[in-house]
């Protein structure tokens, strides 16, 4: 009882106090907080992220070519003579020590790179609509984000803030999504900011143990939503800024029923409720203490996490080693992945055929030109910029470019990126998996998309 009271009175000491409330509103201001940019708003780590694309814009393509040369180059070497320097030291072996699904991702990732940065083989494999897109468009930003996200995520993540929020938010979100309270974070940070930063904070507290296999699977394909930004440029890209506001609606509610049904059903359904090591939740980890108020707890739970969090030294060390394995691990799989889902898309006509059975579907929801909407369809999975290009290349409906702009956004499983990413996490998807999802995510959010977009546009 005494050793009880000793921890309460620690736990509300004013250095337990800051060390929980600065570094989490520090993190709030960096990752969720909307700040005016322009004409448009943004998250203050986007701003920076951008300044550090902008600082070293003359060579980050260079330094993105060399950094998944050398992981997939390290990788093979490592597999092969499995040196003791690095299998003995866990970050090392972590990085390098891959299986050979991996090794051969980062080659080819390799490849793709180096025949787009030097504009040797095949022009289709370098084309301004493939590997120049990823590369020169996508790999910067990514590269950027990745560096920033890595070294301030654990602002976010060590010191109770998701600790407060979940233990608020479980009556709403295990009932209805079936995850924690603490996942309406990453939902919030990929809303605001990115999905990538989502998935990124999804796979992190996966591999610590916070979700299960199967939590992580759902919040990773369903609450990494695009960010109101990336929305904007959507909306802008088939003529129809003025209509952002009901646009952004539609999304939103699209989103949030499929957000309701998606994980209910297969695969998401199948996937097993245990923890990366094999082990299951001990109980109900989220029940409420006897005689405690649900703020309360919330509290007492971050302060515990804010008492054990690591100092500064500890967490720009986690920091350092975040963004390295976001660099090294995942950027030659969005290379590798994203490349050649556009040549696909690109250059042969499987997307068009995958596309042909929805027309039926979209002449019965009353969609104007339903058979070259049906072409984007599909395609999206590739990359979610893709169908609003064709839409607004082919289409002359205002109601269908409105369709295909919100279809693109809600799919939200595209390999240029947030598909390359959940893959290069150790989140528990594979490549079929993440297309079956996009189907029943199209299948779902198309219906409350038409029927929004006959009322509204």
């Amino acid at each position: 009882m005494q050793q009880e009271h000793v921890e309460e009175h620690n736990l509300y000491h004013w250095r337990t106090l800051f060390a929980f409330i600065v570094p989490s509103l520090i993190g709030i201001f960096l990752f969720m907080t909307p700040i005016p940019l322009g004409e448009v708003f943004t998250i203050p780590i986007a701003v920076l992220a951008k300044q550090v694309q902008l600082l070293v814009a003359n060579h980050i393509t260079a330094i993105v070519t060399g950094v998944i040369c050398f992981t997939a180059i390290s990788g093979l070497l490592v597999k092969i003579f499995k040196p003791v320097f690095i299998t003995r030291i866990g970050f090392l072996n972590h990085l390098f020590a891959v299986s050979y699904v991996w090794v051969v991702t980062r080659l080819v990732g390799m490849v793709f790179v180096v025949m787009t940065f030097f504009k040797i083989g095949p022009a289709a494999v370098y084309s301004d609509s493939t590997g120049h897109l990823v590369l020169h468009d996508l790999m910067p930003v990514l590269f950027s984000v990745f560096i920033l996200a890595g070294l301030l995520l654990p602002l976010l993540l060590n010191f109770g803030l998701l600790e407060l929020v979940g233990t608020l938010l479980t009556k709403v979100m295990r009932p209805l999504f079936g995850v924690p309270g603490r996942s309406a974070v990453n939902c919030v940070a990929s809303w605001l900011g990115d999905g990538s930063v989502g998935i990124l904070m999804t796979a992190k507290q996966y591999e610590e143990k916070f979700f299960t296999a199967k939590e992580a699977a759902i919040i990773g394909t369903t609450f990494s939503a695009v960010s109101i930004t990336f929305s904007l440029v959507v909306i802008g890209q088939v003529k129809l800024e003025h209509l952002f506001a009901p646009f952004y609606l539609t999304v939103c509610l699209a989103g949030i029923v499929a957000a309701l049904i998606v994980p209910r059903l297969p695969p998401l359904s199948w996937k097993k409720h245990q923890y990366i090591d094999g082990t299951v939740p001990d109980g109900d980890n989220e029940a409420l203490p006897e005689g405690k108020t649900l703020f309360k707890h919330g509290l007492h739970v971050a302060l515990t996490k804010a008492y054990n969090a690591k100092g500064f030294k500890g967490t720009l060390d986690e920091g350092l080693k975040n963004a390295f394995d976001m660099v090294f691990a995942v950027l030659p799989v969005v290379m590798a992945v994203g490349t050649f889902a556009l040549l696909v898309a690109e250059y042969t006509p499987v997307f068009q055929i995958l596309g042909t059975p929805f027309i039926p579907f979209l002449e019965l929801l009353q969609i104007p030109e339903a058979e070259k909407a049906a072409q984007t369809i599909v395609v999206g999975f590739a990359d979610m910029f893709i169908p609003s290009i064709l839409a607004a290349n082919s289409i002359e409906s205002d109601v269908t470019r409105f369709i295909i702009a919100a279809m693109s956004v809600t799919q939200l499983i595209y390999m240029s990126e947030v598909g390359a990413l959940l893959l290069g996490s150790k989140i528990p998807v594979n490549i079929l998996e993440l297309f079956v999802i996009f189907l029943l995510r199209t299948l779902i959010t198309l219906p409350v998309i038409a029927l929004m977009a006959h009322w509204l546009v």
